[in-house]
Order: structure tokens, then sequence, then C-alpha cells
């Protein structure tokens, strides 16, 4: 399956392919925190993916919460690759022309339930392109500025997109202040 597949799976399905495992978190909230395993730490199988939540007393509140940062995950850390072919018509695809305002830029609440869809995207293209933020750019059809500022939207993200500059041997980009 591809990581678009597991991000739109139900929670159940999801879980199908998971193994998760709760236990006693340290740390602040009192007698009941500390008697309950109430953390939830969630790997899923196929991807080999970890992501844990703990902040809540309440174990169901944990699992929801790990459920939704898996499906980050699989967007953030998973590439797939682009062919030459794909590249050549990449910014037409649907979900960055749905994403694009009608001045050309990409403008996507982090809440927009296809946020993490286009992260996904332009980090594939990033990696496609060797870290280079320019080409990249040109790809999805948007100025290396937009693009810097799309990647700065979230922390998670921008991490990402600097791990990938590095991993071509690229410096880390800096944040606009």
């Amino acid at each position: 399956m591809s990581r678009t597949a597991w991000f739109h799976q139900t929670d159940a399905q999801l879980l199908a392919d998971c193994e998760v495992d709760t236990y006693r978190a340290s740390g602040p909230g009192g007698q009941k925190r500390n008697k309950t395993s109430s953390a939830v730490r969630i790997r899923h199988r196929p991807s080999r993916l970890l992501v844990i939540a703990e902040e809540s007393r309440s174990q169901h509140e944990n699992k929801a919460k790990a459920l939704i940062r898996l499906r980050h995950a699989f967007m953030l850390k998973l590439r797939e690759p682009i062919s030459a072919e794909e590249l050549s018509s990449f910014s037409q695809r649907e979900e960055l022309a749905s994403a694009r305002s009608p001045a050309g830029r990409i403008e996507l609440s982090r809440k927009s339930p296809h946020f993490w869809v286009v992260v996904s995207l332009i980090l594939d293209v990033l990696e496609t392109h060797l870290g280079r933020v320019s080409d990249a750019a040109k790809a999805v059809g948007i100025s290396t500025g937009h693009l810097i500022d799309f990647l700065e939207s979230n922390p998670k993200v921008w991490e990402q997109a600097n791990q990938s500059r590095q991993r071509f041997g690229h410096k880390p980009l800096k944040m606009n202040d």
C-alpha cells in the first residue's frame, strides 16, 4: 500500500496493521497519571513508523492523538519517487491545483484535510530535485520564496525539508524572521 492509502484508512483499518502498547507516562498529572497506563505507543508494521502520545490522562484520547500523528508521519517521512514524465506536469496535479490561490500561491490551512497530502507531494519533489529548493519550486509552479514560506508553515515540515537537503549535502534553510 502507499502512504496515501494508509493516510485515508479508517482508524480500525489502520490499527489492524499496528502494534499498540500502553504504558504509564511519567511527569506532571498527579496520582491518576502515575497509576494508570494511559500513554500509547503505536508501531505501524508495514512502514515501521513509531509514534507516541502521552500528554492526556485518557488512554482513549492518547490513542486518537497517536493515530493522527501516525497519519502525519506517513506524509512527512515516507517519500515516493517521481518519474521524469510525472515531473513535467507536476504543477498541474489535482492536489496542487486545488490548493492554489488565484494569485498562484499554495495557500492551505494546516487544519485543511488536504494540507498533509500537499506536504507529501512537495517533499517528494524536493527529494526528487536532490534538495534544491529553486528546482522544486519550479516543478510545483511557485516561486522559491513561496515554497520556503510553505515549508515554514509547520515545524515538522521544515525539519523534513532540511533533513532532505542535508542528505544531499546542502546547508539547512534558515527561517524568515
